[in-house]
């Protein structure tokens, strides 16, 4: 971008800006005039930290903008305006945004899990390589291991244990997925064999209906959190290798912001999962209950991100912070 030619063509409204900003007294065209000039300059600013980031123009811009804010805002935004800025438009519009990395990853993994049980179900000399007779009998009889697996502890313990275990397995993907993406590749291989293997062991031994009894009420929403952190982390991952128009610092700064914000939302999501898992999953419900509590809690959560997170975006949220708390980038030669 021409530095020049931009200053050119926008130093009127910044000029103006400025007079209105400077003026005691402001009528009301004048003040729908300013809140309009500091959107204008806000974008500016953008533009010109991502395009062309002159050391000189963007100190100038950004004091401007922050002059600005302050006569627009009047005040700090209170924390708990943030919070509820957070769930309700930067998390799911940052999900939104991610959704032709995290969706290919769904689909991809479940056919690969489904492969990977049918191969286990229909070839006894595969499930002999994988385990003995008497493993494979403890694991699949009734009452045994996949099932009392969620009630051989007290709910709130466990539940509290799979949330933990489920936010670390989410925030390796979203974190470093910046080693180019390989950490998270491993990461969902070996949750699909899991499962897979899980699933093959269960259909040979003529449960796979419990198997998906058991594993539907929590499962639904666990995986698409993982599936979302994966994709998230397989696109910072792709950031390193392809920033676009954008510096590959500014790149990795944006989506580093984005990835952290998603930790928190999918913090929350995992607890929900966690939760239901403890409590629904072992419960005495009928099974047809249980199904019904984790297809509802995942329609929730796709009609949150899907109605919310496009909405958000079409307003022009990114999922990244706010521009005030994003700070500047320093000039990059080259």
């Amino acid at each position: 971008m021409d530095v020049d030619l931009f200053v050119a063509a926008h130093r009127a409204e910044w000029a103006r800006l400025d007079r209105l900003l400077a003026a005691r007294r402001l009528s009301g065209p004048e003040a729908d005039e300013l809140v309009t000039l500091y959107q204008r300059a806000a974008t500016h600013l953008s533009v010109v930290r991502s395009a062309a980031p002159d050391p000189a123009l963007l100190s100038w811009l950004s004091a401007l903008v922050a002059r600005a804010r302050s006569a627009v805002t009047g005040a700090h935004t209170p924390a708990w305006r943030e919070a509820g800025l957070f769930f309700a438009q930067r998390f799911p519009a940052a999900v939104y945004t991610s959704v032709r990395w995290w969706l290919p990853a769904a689909v991809v993994s479940i056919l690969l899990g489904g492969l990977i049980g049918a191969w286990i179900a229909g070839d006894p000399q595969v499930r002999a390589s994988l385990a003995t007779p008497e493993d494979i009998r403890a694991l699949t009889e009734p009452g045994g291991q996949f099932e009392s697996y969620y009630s051989a502890n007290p709910a709130a313990s466990f539940a509290a244990r799979v949330w933990t275990n489920n936010a670390w397995v989410a925030a390796m993907c979203l974190f470093f997925g910046v080693l180019l993406g390989v950490p998270v590749l491993i990461a969902l291989w070996q949750n699909v064999v899991n499962v897979g293997v899980s699933a093959g062991f269960m259909a040979a031994a003529g449960r796979l209906d419990v198997f998906f009894g058991l594993i539907t009420p929590h499962g639904l929403l666990e995986l698409t959190a993982v599936f979302v952190a994966a994709g998230t982390g397989l696109r910072l991952g792709w950031t390193v290798l392809a920033p676009g128009t954008r510096s590959r610092a500014a790149a990795l700064a944006q989506e580093g912001r984005a990835a952290a914000g998603m930790a928190l939302g999918l913090a929350c999501v995992l607890l929900v999962s966690g939760v239901i898992e403890a409590f629904v999953t072992p419960s005495g419900l009928p099974t047809w209950a249980r199904i019904v509590i984790g297809l509802a809690a995942e329609v929730l959560f796709l009609l949150y991100v899907f109605v919310l997170g496009r909405r958000a975006v079409r307003a022009g949220v990114t999922g990244d912070v706010a521009s005030r708390h994003a700070g500047d980038l320093l000039p990059e030669a080259g």
